[in-house]
């Protein structure tokens, strides 16, 4: 393509270049380079442009394509003309702000081996079995459960669950009080809101506890939020009679991160505690079921069933894609959290609910927690294996349960710094320190292990051994 570019100062102080036989029309490529001068101040405003009939001679194109460029940049506010005078930059076509420098963030380091938590293995997800779930309701399931119904959920599967909970959980459910929702996360969020609206103003959790869920929510229902510190077996129930609240969130049978379990007299205690001040209990049972060396603790809500508040999900069972969770709850709130489930998204996909009610109902759900147990205690014990043996002055704490583990650092070992320092090194721990409430505690590691092999776990603690030899070496 030829190019042609003219000697006139015009072409030369707004650098016009044409490109004859281009793609682009040659109006449009005076309009752009025009905009470009006044954009990058090249042109201030009020500079007026020489005639239609001079920049053609200049440019070697006819007046009216000039004439174009310009009536197009007029009709932008970037030109201001009037009949029978000079055509000038508008007043208004200030230069751009000039772009401060993007400096880009530093790469995270690649992790070859993460110990990352809060992950199930979908790959085990049982597939046919689900969809032999799926052509069954598709085949039988009455036309009218594919229109709206109330914010309950499907009735089949409050049914399939309260049989479910009540033979596996030790729960106290009945259909009517199960409330389908789309995972723990919205399940927290009803409850939340639900005791917002009814007056509540002070929340506790445990202390270390997640921080993505019900504090935020809490805090943006306008609530409290109050850390009791948990010990070796869950929340520190003595230090809960002291707390005033209208509230708790716990993790009894599996506290997280930290793996305690709440003794018989310590829930016994919670419940005081709830009676007293006229609270409710949140009882997340998040993974319970993966109790490997004995079976399951049951849940506190068959202990209080108008006290607790019961949520479970299958994000950590089958596959957190689903997005199917529940909650069992008191009686006085089942309607207020079943309309605001309505309110918030017209209920939970008919389809997914109709297939885990029948999943349930026929015993895969058992099945499958049947083959995943040995498999994650396989992978648990293989970390074990490693830590001891690799890493012998980390101090693992929690019973055997769950996906994930913690173990306790010496006192010489600053959390933050072997985090950083294994993550430079391609292996990914977490610290407990970012779940801790107060900001003050005893330094640990989170080891997931749901999703790794027992070869890549091995090798994993092996260079976390480094990693932590490093940090020694750098602090002598």
């Amino acid at each position: 393509m030829a190019r042609t570019r003219s000697n006139s100062s015009l072409a030369d102080d707004l650098m016009v270049e044409l490109v004859r036989a281009g793609p682009v029309p040659l109006h449009r490529q005076i309009e752009a380079s025009l905009r470009d001068a006044i954009r990058a101040g090249r042109l201030r405003p009020g500079t007026s442009l020489p005639p239609s009939r001079v920049v053609a001679g200049d440019l070697g194109v006819s007046r009216g394509v000039v004439v174009e460029a310009y009536q197009q940049l007029v009709a932008e506010g970037y030109l201001t003309s009037r009949p029978g005078g000079y055509t000038q930059v508008a007043s208004g076509a200030a230069p751009a702000p000039a772009r401060k420098a993007v400096v880009p963030a530093p790469s995270p380091p690649v992790l070859k081996i993460d110990f990352g938590y809060g992950r199930a293995d979908v790959s085990h997800f049982p597939r046919a079995a689900w969809l032999r779930s799926l052509r069954t309701v598709l085949t039988e399931a009455p036309s009218d459960r594919f229109g709206y119904l109330s914010g309950h959920g499907m009735p089949e599967l409050r049914v399939a669950l309260a049989d479910y909970l009540n033979r596996a959980r030790g729960t106290a459910a009945t259909p009517d009080s199960v409330v389908i929702t789309n995972g723990y996360a919205q399940g927290i969020t009803l409850v939340i809101r639900a005791l917002a609206a009814a007056g509540a103003r002070r929340i506790v959790v445990e202390d270390p506890s997640p921080d993505d869920d019900a504090q935020p929510l809490a805090r943006a229902a306008g609530l409290d939020v109050v850390g009791v510190p948990v010990g070796d077996a869950g929340i520190c129930v003595d230090l809960l009679d002291r707390t005033p609240a209208d509230a708790a969130v716990l993790t009894p049978s599996h506290q997280w991160p930290t793996g305690g379990v709440l003794s018989a007299d310590a829930r016994a205690g919670v419940l005081r505690w709830a009676a007293r001040y006229g609270a409710m209990v949140v009882e997340d049972d998040y993974d319970a079921e993966y109790r490997y060396d004995r079976a399951p603790v049951g849940a506190m809500q068959g202990l209080d069933p108008d006290r607790v508040i019961y949520a479970g999900t299958v994000s950590k069972t089958l596959a957190p894609g689903l997005r199917i969770g529940w909650l069992v709850l008191p009686r006085h709130l089942v309607d207020a959290v079943a309309a605001a489930k309505r309110l918030a998204d017209r209920g939970s996909p008919a389809l997914d609910q109709l297939a885990f009610a029948d999943f349930l109902s026929r015993g895969e759900f058992d099945r499958h927690l049947r083959r995943m147990r040995p498999l994650y205690r396989a992978r648990r014990d293989a970390l074990l294996a490693a830590l001891t043996a690799r890493t012998p002055e980390l101090e693992v704490v929690g019973v055997a349960a769950g996906q994930h583990l913690v173990a306790w650092l010496p006192d010489d070992l600053d959390e933050s710094t072997v985090v950083t320092t294994a993550a430079e090194r391609g292996v990914g721990v977490y610290g407990v320190g970012p779940y801790r409430l107060n900001g003050s505690g005893r330094g640990g590691l989170i080891f997931g292990y749901a999703t790794l092999s027992e070869r890549a776990m091995g090798e994993g603690v092996a260079m976390l051994a480094e990693a932590i030899e490093a940090v020694r070496r750098s602090s002598r």
